[in-house]
């Protein structure tokens, strides 16, 4: 298979719409994004926040947030909406989880996520490399929270028992899109294999946090979306996220429309309606975006229900 960046996929050509001015981000010049990024490259790490072009990298390595990819930087699969490269990836780096456990003690974070790209070469889908790097976590920095963002696991029935066996404090995995978008936007993938992984996560692990995250702008409707809610609801995931989908290249998923801020309100507050315990929704949210500050909002919010019920 050969290697190809997502923009080199014979798709139609669709032009980038010019963004409006709230979505717009301050290009990052800070010594405390020089700095975040010094210690990224110096263990050698890949980001999501790069590989995938995130708009809030800026925002984030000023705070000394990263989300680190596993992995490798190669998936397996071809999302029409994402940045990073597909084809054939390479062999797992076994000095990864070292890499990452030193960088986050390095940077002192509280909570860190950890994402991976699809990894369909692999029997387990890479679900123990998750579990390596959280155990290494768990030795080197004990008070670090860590959120998992995973691949589906499509035809990878051994992953979810490898994931057992060391278990994070928010397990993550996004629908992306609507059901009926599935075929363009995430072809690999299936929207119920995804919301099945969710709700068999959340029923063998009461205890842990699960969340999902949508884009909006890809043709959805709204009523489409509360189904999803719904779904997600019925899956007894506790977070939301809502972003914005931003087209990467003209090659990518078209951008039907920029979605105005107050919808983005009006959305939040239908999720919360439908019971999640934490919702994040607005032009610029994304999976990992605040995702410190939501965690800890998350834990109060669950405690306020536990005891509001002795």
């Amino acid at each position: 298979m050969t290697i190809r960046h997502p923009e080199k996929i014979n798709r139609q050509s669709n032009p980038i719409p010019k963004k409006p001015d709230w979505i717009r981000v301050k290009a990052p010049v800070s010594s405390l994004f020089k700095k975040t990024n010094d210690i990224v490259k110096k263990n050698q790490l890949i980001t999501v926040c790069e590989e995938a072009s995130c708009p809030n990298i800026s925002e984030c390595w000023q705070k000394k947030h990263a989300t680190f990819m596993i992995l490798g930087d190669t998936c397996t699969r071809a999302c029409a909406f994402c940045n990073v490269k597909t084809g054939k990836p390479n062999s797992i780096d076994k000095l990864e989880p070292f890499k990452i456990a030193k960088a986050v003690k390095e940077l002192g974070l509280e909570h860190v996520v950890i994402t991976s790209v699809d990894r369909d070469d692999l029997d387990d889908g890479g679900a123990q490399h998750f579990v390596n790097v959280i155990n290494l976590l768990r030795e080197k920095s004990p008070t670090t929270t860590i959120e998992i963002l995973t691949p589906d696991f499509l035809k990878k029935p051994v992953a979810k028992d490898i994931l057992e066996q060391s278990l994070p404090d928010v397990f993550n995995h996004n629908l992306e899109t609507v059901p009926r978008l599935y075929t363009i936007i995430r072809p690999g993938s299936r929207y119920f294999v995804s919301l099945e992984l969710l709700y068999n996560m959340k029923k063998r692990q009461p205890a842990l946090f699960t969340k999902s995250g949508l884009m909006v702008g890809l043709g959805e409707s709204k009523n489409e979306i509360h189904q999803v809610m719904d779904d997600l609801r019925s899956a007894n995931v506790d977070f939301l996220t809502i972003g914005q989908y931003l087209q990467p290249t003209k090659k990518h998923a078209k951008l039907e429309r920029f979605v105005e801020p107050q919808e983005f309100e009006d959305l939040k507050t239908m999720a919360y309606a439908k019971g999640f315990l934490m919702v994040s929704s607005s032009p610029l949210t994304r999976s990992s975006y605040h995702a410190s500050e939501d965690f800890n909002e998350m834990k109060k919010t669950r405690e306020s229900i536990f005891f509001s019920k002795q």
